[in-house]
């Protein structure tokens, strides 16, 4: 059974940043493209960047330039660094496949706001 546990959100203020983490098991990991993914109140979730086996990144465009995604295998555990945050920034925050094949996480709720 597939698990994903997203952590690292919280309260920041306009361009600050955050480090968000998502630890994976059930799966063998290194062979997924991961993606993380945001929900904004009263918006469809969206996919904001991914990393693929080989470690290449694709990224929306509201968030390059700004958003690092980033993997660990060993650990099993995809990263995003988010940094210049704008209060559109604010979501709750998954992870998931870039197909999004698994069952989602409880997500992390990222604030931003003076």
């Amino acid at each position: 059974q597939v698990r994903l546990v997203e952590s690292g959100g919280g309260l920041v203020q306009p361009g600050g940043s955050l480090r968000l983490s998502c630890a994976a098991s059930g799966i063998i990991f290194p062979i997924y493209a991961m993606g993380w993914y945001r929900q904004a109140p009263g918006k469809q979730r969206e996919l904001v960047a991914t990393i693929n086996s080989g470690g290449s990144t694709n990224y929306a465009d509201s968030v390059k330039g700004r958003f690092t995604i980033s993997r660990d295998n060993a650990k099993n555990t995809v990263y995003l660094q988010m940094n210049s945050l704008k209060p559109e920034d604010t979501a709750v925050y998954y992870c998931n496949s870039r197909s999004a094949q698994w069952a989602w996480g409880q997500g992390t709720q990222v604030t931003v706001s003076s």
